[in-house]
């Protein structure tokens, strides 16, 4: 009876509760994976989204320094004209006082002339009351009075001579005051009205020009400039054009040529073409540094432009190397963006 059951106890299987333990445990495990997979695709999701907004809010930050580094070049040109009209009223001021000096100067001698024909004029009394007292004059006291007689008509008739001139000269020097006010003021007004309308026709351009460029994604606009990349006028390390760049350049050439021709001659503007180049280094034959293949495109860029009929003084070229990039770092796209020709229409 106790050997049976022993055999019976023996017989029981514990298997089946180690395996249901083991998966509970590997479910458990499983579990907890998918949850921490979940929550890093999350947080990863959610650091790219924030990096994408800095990389966004950098780029707005540069453009709007970029703007501000625009208005202040403006502001210097207007204040350097300004500087040349203060400079010349300045002159015509100098020019005013040293008349005035001569005025007075002239009118000192005129009243010492005054007070010598007084004098003169005593004298004669005197004498005459003292030839009065006499009943006989001498020739030479005649031929004395005669000659201070001739002497006060004369210094008379200079005195009158002199007060005409000092009258005119006043009267003139009214009228230069009233022209000098009248000149700065026409100056002034002049000026305004050229600045005010170079920009009207730069507005025009920027618009036009801003309509029939956007089709193309990689032409960026800032400021009043527009940005070209540089692979799509050049191949890499040249400066000769290519026939994609040749498109978008003959649009800019009939626009251009279109706003210009209705620009009086007067107003003194000119199309810049600048070029830069990224951080990485070039050194062959024909392009010793990024200098000389900055400005070599920039110049290429100008050649066509005047071979479509662009006047030739009405452009300009400057190479900048890598010296002013519009993106930080060295990042493929922080270098695309580097290497571009900028196109500008302003003033000289």
């Amino acid at each position: 009876m106790i050997g049976s059951k022993r055999r019976a106890r023996s017989t029981i299987n514990v298997w089946p509760g180690y395996v249901d333990a083991l998966s509970a445990l590997l479910m458990l495990i499983i579990f907890m994976l998918l949850v921490y997979v979940v929550s890093q695709l999350y947080l990863s999701q959610t650091l790219s989204d924030r990096n994408m907004e800095l990389a966004r809010l950098n780029d707005r930050l540069n453009d709007i320094s970029r703007l501000l580094g625009l208005e202040k070049d403006r502001n210097t040109v207007l204040q350097s004209q300004l500087e040349a009209s203060i400079t010349r009223n300045e002159e015509l001021q100098m020019r005013f006082e040293s008349v005035r000096n001569q005025l007075m100067q002239q009118s000192a001698d005129a009243q010492a002339q005054a007070e010598r024909l007084d004098a003169l004029s005593q004298a004669v009394e005197e004498r005459d009351r003292a030839l009065e007292e006499k009943d006989e004059l001498s020739a030479s006291q005649q031929a004395m009075i005669l000659r201070l007689s001739n002497q006060i008509a004369a210094l008379e008739h200079q005195l009158k001579q002199i007060s005409a001139a000092l009258k005119l000269q006043e009267q003139e020097t009214a009228e230069k005051e009233a022209e000098l006010e009248n000149v700065s003021r026409r100056l002034n007004t002049l000026l305004a009205e050229r600045v005010n309308e170079l920009e009207q026709y730069q507005s025009e351009f920027f618009a036009r020009l801003r309509k029939i460029l956007e089709e193309n994604e990689n032409i960026r606009v800032v400021g009043d400039r527009f940005l070209l990349p540089s692979e799509l006028l050049f191949a890499s390390g040249s400066a000769q054009l290519g026939e994609a760049g040749q498109r978008e350049l003959n649009k800019l050439a009939e626009v251009l040529l279109d706003v210009v021709d209705r620009i009086p001659e007067d107003i003194d503007w000119i199309l810049r073409i600048d070029g830069h180049t990224d951080v990485i280094p070039i050194n062959t034959p024909q392009f010793p540094s990024n200098w000389e293949l900055s400005t070599a495109r920039a110049v290429a860029v100008v050649r066509y432009l005047a071979d479509q009929g662009v006047p030739e003084r009405r452009m300009v070229a400057a190479g900048f190397g890598e010296f002013f990039p519009v993106a930080d770092g060295t990042s493929p796209e922080a270098l695309q963006k580097n290497r571009r020709i900028e196109i500008k229409l302003t003033d000289r």
